[in-house]
Protein backbone atom coordinates (compact mmCIF):
# COMPACT_ATOMS: atom_id res chain seq x y z
CA UNK A 1 0.00 0.00 0.00
CA UNK A 2 2.79 2.44 0.88
CA UNK A 3 4.46 1.59 -2.43
CA UNK A 4 1.19 2.33 -4.25
CA UNK A 5 0.88 5.67 -2.49
CA UNK A 6 4.42 6.61 -3.50
CA UNK A 7 3.51 5.79 -7.09
CA UNK A 8 0.36 7.91 -6.97
CA UNK A 9 2.28 10.80 -5.44
CA UNK A 10 4.16 11.20 -8.72
CA UNK A 11 0.94 11.49 -10.73
CA UNK A 12 -0.32 14.80 -12.06
CA UNK A 13 -3.63 16.22 -10.85
CA UNK A 14 -5.13 15.43 -14.23
CA UNK A 15 -4.13 11.78 -13.99
CA UNK A 16 -5.55 11.56 -10.49
CA UNK A 17 -8.85 13.04 -11.69
CA UNK A 18 -9.07 10.49 -14.49
CA UNK A 19 -8.43 7.68 -12.02
CA UNK A 20 -10.93 9.15 -9.57
CA UNK A 21 -13.67 8.98 -12.21
CA UNK A 22 -13.08 5.22 -12.38
CA UNK A 23 -13.60 4.81 -8.62
CA UNK A 24 -9.90 4.60 -7.81
CA UNK A 25 -9.76 4.97 -4.03
CA UNK A 26 -5.99 5.30 -3.99
CA UNK A 27 -6.22 8.25 -6.37
CA UNK A 28 -8.75 9.84 -4.06
CA UNK A 29 -6.47 9.20 -1.08
CA UNK A 30 -3.62 10.92 -2.88
CA UNK A 31 -5.79 13.94 -3.71
CA UNK A 32 -6.80 14.12 -0.07
CA UNK A 33 -3.19 13.83 1.11
CA UNK A 34 -2.03 16.41 -1.42
CA UNK A 35 -4.58 19.09 -0.59
CA UNK A 36 -6.23 18.47 2.79
CA UNK A 37 -3.78 20.45 4.93
CA UNK A 38 -3.68 23.47 2.62
CA UNK A 39 -7.47 23.52 2.43
CA UNK A 40 -7.75 23.22 6.19
CA UNK A 41 -5.24 26.07 6.63
CA UNK A 42 -7.36 28.27 4.38
CA UNK A 43 -10.60 27.48 6.21
CA UNK A 44 -9.04 27.85 9.65
CA UNK A 45 -7.38 31.13 8.66
CA UNK A 46 -10.76 32.55 7.65
CA UNK A 47 -12.91 31.11 10.43
CA UNK A 48 -10.51 30.64 13.39
CA UNK A 49 -12.51 27.56 14.33
CA UNK A 50 -10.75 24.20 13.99
CA UNK A 51 -13.88 22.06 14.20
CA UNK A 52 -15.80 24.04 11.58
CA UNK A 53 -12.73 24.20 9.31
CA UNK A 54 -12.35 20.42 9.49
CA UNK A 55 -16.07 19.90 8.80
CA UNK A 56 -16.02 22.12 5.72
CA UNK A 57 -12.95 20.37 4.31
CA UNK A 58 -14.42 16.93 5.01
CA UNK A 59 -17.68 17.96 3.36
CA UNK A 60 -15.76 19.12 0.31
CA UNK A 61 -13.93 15.81 -0.05
CA UNK A 62 -17.11 13.81 0.56
CA UNK A 63 -18.73 15.77 -2.25
CA UNK A 64 -15.72 15.20 -4.51
CA UNK A 65 -15.95 11.44 -3.96
CA UNK A 66 -19.74 11.16 -4.22
CA UNK A 67 -19.80 13.09 -7.52
CA UNK A 68 -16.65 11.50 -8.95
CA UNK A 69 -18.38 9.74 -11.86
CA UNK A 70 -20.06 12.91 -13.10
CA UNK A 71 -17.07 15.15 -12.42
CA UNK A 72 -16.26 17.76 -15.06
CA UNK A 73 -13.37 19.29 -13.11
CA UNK A 74 -10.64 20.66 -15.35
CA UNK A 75 -8.19 22.11 -12.82
CA UNK A 76 -8.27 20.21 -9.53
CA UNK A 77 -6.47 22.76 -7.37
CA UNK A 78 -8.58 25.65 -8.63
CA UNK A 79 -11.77 23.64 -8.14
CA UNK A 80 -10.96 22.58 -4.58
CA UNK A 81 -10.00 26.03 -3.35
CA UNK A 82 -12.91 27.72 -5.13
CA UNK A 83 -15.37 25.18 -3.73
CA UNK A 84 -13.98 25.63 -0.23
CA UNK A 85 -14.19 29.42 -0.43
CA UNK A 86 -17.82 29.04 -1.49
CA UNK A 87 -18.48 26.87 1.56
CA UNK A 88 -16.71 29.34 3.85
CA UNK A 89 -18.77 32.25 2.50
CA UNK A 90 -22.00 30.29 2.90
CA UNK A 91 -21.05 29.35 6.46
CA UNK A 92 -20.25 32.97 7.38
CA UNK A 93 -23.51 34.20 5.85
CA UNK A 94 -25.47 31.53 7.70
CA UNK A 95 -23.80 32.53 10.97
CA UNK A 96 -24.64 36.19 10.32
CA UNK A 97 -28.27 35.28 9.78
CA UNK A 98 -28.25 33.14 12.91
CA UNK A 99 -26.55 35.84 15.00
CA UNK A 100 -28.93 38.50 13.77
CA UNK A 101 -31.93 36.27 14.42
CA UNK A 102 -30.78 35.37 17.92
CA UNK A 103 -30.09 39.00 18.78
CA UNK A 104 -33.45 39.94 17.35
CA UNK A 105 -35.19 37.36 19.53
CA UNK A 106 -33.38 38.48 22.68
CA UNK A 107 -33.93 42.17 22.11
CA UNK A 108 -37.52 41.88 20.91
CA UNK A 109 -38.46 40.50 24.34
CA UNK A 110 -36.92 43.45 26.16
CA UNK A 111 -38.56 46.74 26.89
CA UNK A 112 -37.93 49.43 24.26
CA UNK A 113 -39.31 52.90 23.80
CA UNK A 114 -41.63 52.32 20.85
CA UNK A 115 -40.81 55.77 19.47
CA UNK A 116 -37.02 55.42 19.35
CA UNK A 117 -35.10 54.74 16.15
CA UNK A 118 -33.90 51.47 17.69
CA UNK A 119 -37.44 50.27 18.19
CA UNK A 120 -38.49 51.33 14.70
CA UNK A 121 -35.50 49.56 13.16
CA UNK A 122 -36.29 46.45 15.19
CA UNK A 123 -39.87 46.59 14.00
CA UNK A 124 -38.67 46.79 10.39
CA UNK A 125 -36.51 43.73 10.96
CA UNK A 126 -39.43 41.91 12.54
CA UNK A 127 -41.65 42.66 9.55
CA UNK A 128 -38.94 41.52 7.13
CA UNK A 129 -38.39 38.33 9.13
CA UNK A 130 -42.11 37.49 9.27
CA UNK A 131 -42.50 38.24 5.56
CA UNK A 132 -39.52 36.03 4.82
CA UNK A 133 -40.95 33.15 6.83
CA UNK A 134 -44.25 33.36 4.97
CA UNK A 135 -42.39 33.10 1.67
CA UNK A 136 -40.92 29.74 2.67
CA UNK A 137 -42.60 26.55 1.46
CA UNK A 138 -44.74 25.04 4.23
CA UNK A 139 -42.42 22.10 4.96
CA UNK A 140 -39.32 24.30 4.98
CA UNK A 141 -41.05 26.75 7.31
CA UNK A 142 -41.99 23.95 9.71
CA UNK A 143 -38.46 22.53 9.74
CA UNK A 144 -36.95 25.98 10.26
CA UNK A 145 -39.33 26.71 13.15
CA UNK A 146 -38.51 23.42 14.88
CA UNK A 147 -34.78 24.05 14.48
CA UNK A 148 -34.41 27.76 15.18
CA UNK A 149 -37.39 28.49 17.42
CA UNK A 150 -37.91 25.25 19.34
CA UNK A 151 -34.24 24.17 19.13
CA UNK A 152 -34.79 20.56 18.08
CA UNK A 153 -31.83 18.69 16.64
CA UNK A 154 -31.80 17.45 13.05
CA UNK A 155 -32.43 13.87 14.18
CA UNK A 156 -35.34 14.97 16.40
CA UNK A 157 -36.87 16.99 13.57
CA UNK A 158 -36.44 14.02 11.25
CA UNK A 159 -38.51 11.86 13.58
CA UNK A 160 -41.19 14.53 14.13
CA UNK A 161 -41.83 15.37 10.48
CA UNK A 162 -41.09 11.90 9.05
CA UNK A 163 -38.28 13.02 6.76
CA UNK A 164 -34.74 11.76 6.42
CA UNK A 165 -32.01 13.74 8.17
CA UNK A 166 -30.56 14.67 4.77
CA UNK A 167 -33.94 16.07 3.73
CA UNK A 168 -34.21 18.03 6.98
CA UNK A 169 -30.75 19.49 6.36
CA UNK A 170 -31.83 20.37 2.82
CA UNK A 171 -34.87 22.26 4.13
CA UNK A 172 -32.75 24.13 6.68
CA UNK A 173 -30.22 25.10 4.03
CA UNK A 174 -33.00 26.18 1.69
CA UNK A 175 -34.70 28.20 4.43
CA UNK A 176 -31.50 30.00 5.39
CA UNK A 177 -30.78 30.80 1.76
CA UNK A 178 -34.25 32.26 1.19
CA UNK A 179 -34.33 34.16 4.49
CA UNK A 180 -30.87 35.52 3.77
CA UNK A 181 -32.30 37.16 0.66
CA UNK A 182 -35.11 38.83 2.60
CA UNK A 183 -33.06 39.82 5.65
CA UNK A 184 -29.62 40.54 4.19
CA UNK A 185 -30.04 44.30 3.81
CA UNK A 186 -31.64 44.64 7.23
CA UNK A 187 -29.05 42.53 9.01
CA UNK A 188 -26.05 44.20 7.44
CA UNK A 189 -27.34 47.60 8.60
CA UNK A 190 -28.89 46.58 11.89
CA UNK A 191 -26.50 43.97 13.24
CA UNK A 192 -24.07 46.57 14.70
CA UNK A 193 -27.08 48.43 16.11
CA UNK A 194 -28.48 45.28 17.70
CA UNK A 195 -25.10 44.41 19.21
CA UNK A 196 -24.71 47.90 20.68
CA UNK A 197 -28.24 47.83 21.97
CA UNK A 198 -27.64 44.50 23.67
CA UNK A 199 -24.33 45.67 25.14
CA UNK A 200 -26.01 48.70 26.67
CA UNK A 201 -28.61 46.72 28.57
Amino acid sequence: MNSDLRTYSSWSDGALLEALRTDDEQAFAEIYRRYCYRLFALAYGKLKNREVAEELVQDLFESLWSKRAASVIQQLEHYLFSALRYRIINYIKAQQIKAGYELFCRISHSELDTHTEDALALNDLNEAYVAGLHQLPEKSREVFRLSRVEHYTVSEISARVNLSEKTVEYHLTKSLKLLRTYLRDFLMVLLPLLVNLLDNK
